[in-house]
């Protein structure tokens, strides 16, 4: 049987943050605290990879390069497995994915738009730095859903198949002083649109109240996007 790129069987990504049991039972609980209810979880993390997957899918359009073409078309597939890994957990839920989905397009669209960048290589460094973290943000958040958690944990733990994306990118940053310049002031613009977008994934009803609680979490999701930046050799 033929099998799709993205039907290949791909390793599990190293976790960025730390693991569950490094982050402490109180951090745990704090954070389970302001966690949303499980399907609000589970649509906005599906939606994610389904843009993920979009942008990609258009990048691959605007590259000339065969070979660039080819990486992209790893890692939109690699997000398209983790899209429909999620969908096959709502279903079992016995919800409809769509409708689970359907809340959280708008909002969701509107941040990728503002992520779209007047350049194709602003664009894919767009989707690197905010896939990464928002996946290591679900990652962390879904401990606090039991053994479903744990399967979409599982999920996005598999291999993003970044890893030629970022060696684009280091070449371009690698090639010209003004590009470094660029994206350099590109990668600051993304974190805070997408920390907002984690913060309003959670309780906002909680925030209010215990905001705090989820600042060890973002320390984190900053720790680990300073090493990606670091591997591409962009200052955070």
């Amino acid at each position: 049987m033929v099998k799709w790129f993205w039907q290949r069987d791909k390793p599990r990504r190293t976790l960025s943050l730390r693991s569950r049991g490094e982050l402490g039972d109180a951090m745990r609980v704090d954070f389970a605290e302001l966690a949303p209810e499980l399907n609000r979880f589970l649509g906005q993390a599906a939606y994610l990879q389904l843009g993920y997957f979009e942008t990609l899918t258009r990048l691959i359009r605007a590259t000339p390069e065969l070979d660039e073409k080819e990486a992209l078309a790893r890692a939109a597939g690699a997000a398209l497995s983790k899209h429909r890994g999620i969908l096959e957990i709502i279903r079992e839920q016995g919800e409809d994915p769509t409708e689970i989905m359907l809340p959280f397009q708008e909002h969701l669209d509107a941040f990728r738009r503002k992520t779209i960048g007047l350049r194709p290589r602003e664009t894919l460094l767009a989707v690197y730095i905010t896939a990464g973290m928002l996946d290591d943000f679900y990652l962390a958040l879904a401990s606090s859903y039991g053994e479903t958690g744990a399967r979409v944990a599982d999920i996005l733990s598999e291999d993003d198949d970044t890893g030629q994306i970022v060696t684009i990118l280091r070449h371009t940053i690698e090639s010209d002083g003004e590009w470094r310049s660029l994206l350099s002031m590109w990668a600051r613009r993304l974190v805070g649109d997408t920390l907002l977008v984690a913060r309003q994934a959670l309780r906002t009803e909680r925030l209010a109240e215990d905001g705090d609680r989820v600042e060890p979490v973002y320390t984190e999701l900053m720790g680990a996007h300073a090493r990606r930046m670091d591997a591409m050799g962009l200052a955070a």
